[in-house]
């Protein structure tokens, strides 16, 4: 990866102090994710793959 992503964190993430939270990075085409705990694990997955993930995820929190 040779550019410089810029990271945000979740809106859900405890403050500046946690260190627990998932963040985001956005390129021209493509979408990263990486855990706080593990900054330089970075996945980058497909459209279809983002697709479930966010999918499972409003599912989970539906209950």
């Amino acid at each position: 990866m040779s550019q410089t992503l810029h990271w945000q964190k979740s809106s859900f993430s405890g403050g500046d102090e946690d260190t627990d939270c998932l963040e985001i990075a956005a390129s021209p085409t493509t979408l990263h994710l990486r855990e706080s705990d593990h900054p330089t694990t970075i996945l980058t997955p497909s459209p279809t793959a983002l697709h479930a993930l966010l999918t499972a995820l409003a599912d989970a929190h539906r209950g």
